[in-house]
């Protein structure tokens, strides 16, 4: 049952995936995004979805993950485009770079890989390394506020880990 809910989760996010790629709905591409789908999720469901695969059926996570999206895309990443902006056509370039550590709260493989690449897709900020025994980031900041790791995770990852917690873990 498990194995046949992870084919099932796989293949609908990959359909999904490609329906939206293509940007179309043609029978052609229909037929298409069928047939890929379903090589796709035969080969790698269970490597994507290990445990628990009814979480990717949960309505509320979707729902988490629907408001995260547009949080993200239309609050946080216009808001630190914004900042760059203003930091490069400034005449003096006041930056401050450097690297500091943020601890993560999140759990799951999904969750503290999304909340990396959320990071590293702001601008001003990267992540360059992850220590999962520590349980912390090392990440790239181009305006280093605080080296303290506690205020760190409030500047830089709490808001990501909020949103991401309830959809992966």
């Amino acid at each position: 049952m498990s194995r046949a809910l992870s084919f099932v989760a796989t293949f609908l996010l990959v359909f999904v995936v490609f329906i939206v790629a293509s940007a179309s709905l043609s029978p052609m591409d229909i037929v298409l995004g069928l047939i890929t789908s379903v090589v796709v999720a035969a080969f790698s469901s269970t490597l994507l979805i290990k445990e628990t695969p009814t979480k990717a059926f949960n309505v509320v996570r979707w729902a988490w993950a629907i408001a995260y999206f547009f949080y993200y895309f239309l609050v946080i990443e216009p808001k630190c485009h914004w900042d760059v902006i203003k930091r490069i056509l400034h005449p003096k370039m006041p930056i401050k770079p450097g690297i500091v550590r943020v601890p993560y709260d999140v759990e799951s493989d999904y969750a503290i890989t999304a909340t990396a690449c959320s990071i590293t897709n702001t601008p001003g900020t990267v992540v360059v390394d992850i220590d999962e025994e520590g349980k912390k980031y090392y990440v790239h900041w181009i305006d280093v506020k605080a080296t303290d790791p506690k205020v760190c995770y409030e500047m830089i990852s709490k808001t990501f880990e909020r949103y991401l917690r309830r959809v992966f873990d």
